[in-house]
Formats: C-alpha cells, sequence, structure tokens
C-alpha cells in the first residue's frame, strides 16, 4: 500500500483522508459533542498522520489507526485545563447532515446523550460496521466488555428512545 520511502506523498495524504476524514469527524463529534473541537481534533489526527511513519497493511488497518488516534486525540482534549475553562455555547452538535430522516436524527441525538462507554462502542458497531473483536482490540477492552456495553447501550438508548418507558415483563 505504500512505497519504501519513510515520508508520504501528499497524494497518500489526500488518500487517506478523502476514505476517512467522514468517519473521524464523526467519531470526534461523538466524543467532544462540539463541532469546533471537533473539526481541531479531525485536523489534529491527519497531522500526526503526515508525521508518522506508520506503513499500514491495508485500508482496515489504516482505518484502525486513525480511529484509535483520533479516540487517544478526543480523549486527552476533554481532560485539557482549557476544556474546564470555557463556556459550552451549544449543548450539542448539529447532526441533520449525518442522516436527513427524522428518526435517523432522533437517534444521533440520543445515541450522544449516552455516557461515553455506550456510545463510542454503538458507534463503532453500527455506524462503521466493527465486530466486537475488532472493537475490543481498538478501544483495549475484553470482547465480553464490548458486548454487555452493546447491550447496555442499545437498552439505555431504546430507553431514551420510547421516553424511558420501562416495559416490565413477567418471568
Amino acid at each position: 500500500m505504500r512505497n519504501d520511502s519513510s515520508v508520504r506523498t501528499d497524494d497518500e495524504v489526500s488518500e487517506i483522508y478523502k476514505r476517512n476524514v467522514e468517519t473521524i469527524y464523526r467519531l470526534c463529534v461523538l466524543y467532544l459533542r462540539n463541532i469546533a473541537d471537533a473539526e481541531d481534533a479531525v485536523q489534529s489526527v491527519f497531522v500526526r498522520l503526515m508525521k508518522s511513519d506508520k506503513a499500514f497493511t491495508d485500508h482496515e488497518h489504516e482505518k484502525a489507526w486513525l480511529i484509535v488516534t483520533a479516540k487517544n486525540y478526543c480523549k486527552d482534549m476533554l481532560k485539557s485545563w482549557w476544556r474546564f475553562r470555557r463556556v459550552r455555547i451549544v449543548p450539542l452538535p448539529e447532526i441533520s447532515h449525518w442522516d436527513d430522516s427524522t428518526k435517523g436524527s432522533e437517534i444521533m441525538e440520543q445515541l450522544l446523550s449516552l455516557p461515553s462507554k455506550y456510545r463510542e462502542v454503538l458507534y463503532l458497531y453500527y455506524y462503521e460496521g466493527y465486530s466486537v473483536k475488532e472493537i475490543g482490540r481498538m478501544l483495549n477492552r475484553k470482547e465480553s466488555t464490548v458486548q454487555t456495553q452493546l447491550y447496555s447501550g442499545r437498552k439505555r438508548l431504546k430507553e431514551n428512545l420510547e421516553g424511558g418507558v420501562h416495559v416490565v415483563r413477567p418471568d
């Protein structure tokens, strides 16, 4: 996939960017819940790619590296002192351009409201199509943990979409 040179050409970076920018942007919005911060994070992730001499075996390896890099960068941003010393103007990002349907927007809005441990596994599983095993490797979690988080996240998402109404079934 890559020539023997340790420096990526502009064309290589451009192709990688085109293939992955939407995924990385959505992931950054999920973590940071702020469009401006997400845009900055995307830019920083691709700058890290340009500075990196990491050789990728295929497009999936490249995508996984970018996702992990974005996740780590966003987590670092969330821990930053700057984040605690500013006022958020917009509570949730505009997500209508991700899915034009009303139901899709509602689902994405509810997904954004979940705790990050559920939000990230649901996003990677349903939006990016990764398997439980791949998600476990990317997030450094056991497969059983990912499965539990998927189950709990789905349950919470369903409850939120139904307005918090719990249906109790007799045993």
